[in-house]
């Protein structure tokens, strides 16, 4: 249920999804015509006030959300009934948008309807790919694929009205949000660091924790000698024994609060650029750190923050209103899953 719910949310958020599911038909169609799966046939799935959505409006919301189906020779069998509910409650939602957009007589300029012509033949990379796609889902007539182009057109025109344009989060807004809520703007002091670790099992025999402790008095002499980020990260790729190794031994911004005590203890002391003794960090094992940036404990300035700020709170809006106006179009609509 709460992966039913997850889908459906990802979906009523975005913009205009009836648009972007028919310029990925190319894509679409691509995948549809080589699946060893049965084909979609033009079998009902739902009535929405009288209107049928087939099975091919079906799967191709399927393959919107997810692109793969491709490489996996269909939907995952434990993605199958998730994503399957997902499509269907955006077929229907834009189904009832557009009947809604008829209802108010919203129509389409006969520029932007050539102009929306023209971008969805641009994906296709000769005529030829573009007339099989024709054949297949539009019964090779181009009346019939303007009838679709002018429909997304229409559910995004009315999705612009009743969510984009009323989405918009005012600079005033996100001062207010963050006034609020300054606790999520707070930042822990902060230790940027790489490392260079010598692991050797717990169970290790005494030769072999002797040779470890050898090494790392090797790596410590060879670390004292690098003089930038990138000199000890290429060292740390060559010799290092723990999981960061693969980043040039970078942790990147670390909470002080997270550090061992006896790699807190080293830290706290450092100047960014320098490099620690060895650290013994038990089981036999050492460390060494190279400080690359210390930043103290503070707020983040709303000049910092406001941009994301908003961004965050007109996705809320979004998702909000998208909501509100799909259970508003379904309250008096006769919805029917065949």
């Amino acid at each position: 249920m709460k992966r039913n719910l997850s889908i459906a949310v990802l979906l009523l958020t975005s913009i205009s999804p009836a648009w972007a599911q028919l310029m990925s038909s190319r894509a679409i169609f691509s995948q549809l015509s080589s699946s060893t799966l049965p084909q979609p046939v033009g079998r009902p799935v739902a009535r929405v006030n009288g209107a049928v959505l087939t099975d091919l409006d079906l799967l191709r919301e399927e393959y919107t959300i997810f692109p793969y189906a491709k490489q996996h020779n269909g939907i995952p069998k434990a993605m199958e009934a998730d994503i399957r509910a997902g499509a269907m409650q955006m077929i229907v939602f834009e189904e009832l948008v557009y009947q809604e957009a008829e209802r108010r007589k919203l129509t389409v300029s006969p520029q932007r309807l050539q102009r929306a012509k023209a971008e969805f033949r641009k994906q296709f990379t000769t005529p030829q790919e573009y007339d099989n796609l024709l054949n297949t889902e539009f019964k090779g007539s181009a009346k019939l694929l303007d009838t679709k182009i002018e429909r997304s057109l229409l559910i995004e025109k009315m999705l612009k009205i009743e969510v984009e344009n009323r989405s918009v989060v005012s600079v005033a807004e996100a001062k207010a949000f963050y006034d609020k809520n300054g606790e999520r703007f707070r930042v822990p002091e902060l230790f940027s660091v790489q490392t260079i670790s010598v692991m050797p099992p717990s169970s290790a025999p005494a030769g072999e924790i002797k040779h470890a402790r050898n090494k790392a008095e090797d790596a410590l002499r060879q670390a004292k000698a690098t003089k930038t980020h990138d000199e000890f990260g290429m060292l740390a790729q060559k010799i290092s024994e723990d999981d960061y190794r693969v980043l040039m031994g970078d942790h990147g911004p670390v909470d002080k609060a997270k550090f061992p005590p006896q790699v807190l203890q080293a830290v706290v002391k450092m100047q960014p650029g320098q490099v620690s003794d060895l650290i013994d960090i038990g089981n036999n094992g050492y460390t060494i750190v190279r400080l690359n940036e210390h930043s103290v404990a503070g707020m983040r300035t709303f000049e910092e923050v406001r941009d994301s700020v908003r961004e965050y709170l007109r996705k809320q809006k979004t998702e909000q209103l998208r909501r509100s106006l799909d259970a508003r179009l379904r309250k008096n609509a006769k919805v029917e899953e065949l």
